[in-house]
């Protein structure tokens, strides 16, 4: 048996754009609408189509091509679990339509070794005349299953799609999130070997997307291949170990889940991992302090964007004292790309703490353990404050960004586990362990 689930060997998929209603034509209405513009030339070439019996009008056609896909190339090893992400208008869906055979490619070529199950935009897959119940004998039918296998899922399929009451009801009658529930129940039950899923999961609700992300960890678990598009990158990094970023029709990186979400986070967000204020008129703060520079660094000294969970990080911030005499309190926060806040911590050094800051230039340094941060993106938000009485200095939002990764090697809080982990932090947590001899414990 061929332990590849699917290859695709320098596929592509070019568009024809700018054309109406067929190469070259408008239709009759249309010309008449421009016949004041030059009467007695363009009602000949008119009559001349009406004798030939033609309602149409040929024009020169507008044949502009793009190319939605180019010179894609992968494989996914039977049972991996591959997320595929990047902005609107990448390629991405058209990359799932050309695996799921709903659409050709313009060059290259697929393999698909296995039953695939597919589950793309709302309005894929179901007829809107049939009821639930008929759509789901007619999606197991075009998968190659019998009615026998159908029916024994038949239960399963219906109770988790939580439309029991409608399902005798024609699908075109369905909300878009009754329609997506029982079709990924349908996708997900009825036992594909490869199950595609696009972003169709946002339409429905928060507790149902968990729901839905649960079912493909079973499926994965019971060795089947899931390639899985979405822009919710705590889902990708949760369920996928891999994960391709396509941009631009091409693809532009393949890794692990965790590093490819990261680079695609991080360049969508464009910062950087300093950001600096040369100038005081223009830097954040007010007549008694200013910020001047914000930036991630490691123990060398060096401004880094990418940190190595195993080694220790540190957030500098740099700010002049315009008048002397204020007890300040420089603090940061962490939050998550979808704006979670991972924690947040105050400058509390007893040199400074409660004590009046003289005029001048300061640089304080946050310095966070190794093993403490989950792999991902994380923004760097600042403040100084004075605490009594209560005044706000500057406090600039998401700063900086840096992305965590872990190599996967050493003592790191990953162990020997190479799948997703949940969470914002992942510490490495001291653990006792006692044994007993059998005859101990007689």
């Amino acid at each position: 048996m061929d332990e590849i689930a699917v290859r695709v060997d320098n596929i592509g998929k070019q568009y024809r754009i700018g054309t109406r209603r067929g190469p070259g034509t408008v239709m009759l209405r249309e010309v008449l609408t421009d016949l004041a513009a030059a009467p007695f030339r363009k009602l000949r070439a008119l009559g001349q189509r009406l004798a030939a019996g033609s309602t149409e009008i040929q024009r020169p056609a507008r044949a502009d091509h793009i190319w939605a896909l180019r010179n894609a190339s992968f494989e996914v090893p039977r049972g991996q679990v591959i997320g595929i992400i990047g902005p609107n208008g990448a390629g991405k869906s058209t990359l799932l339509k050309i695996l799921s055979r709903i659409t050709e490619p313009t060059e290259g070529r697929v393999e698909i070794h296995g039953r695939v199950g597919s589950l793309l935009e709302v309005g894929t897959g179901f007829h809107p005349e049939l009821t639930g119940l008929e759509n789901v004998f007619l999606s197991g039918a075009l998968l190659g299953m019998r009615k026998t296998e159908i029916e024994r899922n038949l239960d399963e399929i219906v109770a988790f799609s939580e439309i029991d009451k409608f399902i005798d009801t024609p699908v075109k009658h369905y909300s878009s999130g009754m329609y997506v529930r029982l079709a990924f129940s349908v996708a997900a039950h009825l036992e594909p070997e490869i199950l595609i899923v696009d972003e169709v999961l946002a339409v429905g609700d928060v507790a149902f997307q968990r729901k839905c992300l649960n079912k493909m960890e079973d499926v994965h678990h019971h060795g089947r291949t899931i390639l899985f598009v979405s822009h919710n990158m705590d889902a990708v990094t949760r369920l996928c170990e891999r994960a391709l970023l396509i941009s631009n029709g091409g693809i532009q990186k393949d890794g692990p889940a965790g590093d490819v979400a990261s680079a695609y986070l991080l360049s969508t967000l464009k910062m950087d991992a300093v950001q600096e204020w040369p100038s005081s008129d223009t830097a954040p703060g007010n007549g008694v302090a200013r910020l001047r520079r914000l930036r991630v660094r490691d123990e060398a000294g060096a401004t880094v964007e990418n940190v190595d969970v195993r080694q220790p990080l540190g957030i500098e911030m740099v700010f002049d004292m315009l008048v002397p005499g204020h007890v300040v309190m420089p603090s940061l926060m962490f939050y998550t790309r979808s704006g979670t806040c991972v924690f947040s911590a105050q400058d509390l050094d007893p040199e400074w703490r409660r004590r009046p800051r003289p005029a001048g230039r300061f640089t304080t340094t946050a310095w966070i353990p190794p093993n403490l941060l989950a792999e991902g993106a994380l923004l760097v938000s600042c403040g100084l404050s004075s605490i009594k009485p209560l005044e706000v200095h500057y406090f600039v939002r998401d700063a900086v960004a840096f992305n965590v990764t872990d190599p996967a090697e050493g003592d790191s809080a990953r162990g020997d586990w190479d799948g997703s982990i949940p969470g914002v932090i992942r510490p490495l947590l001291k653990w006792d362990t006692s044994h007993e001899t059998p005859d101990s414990t007689s």
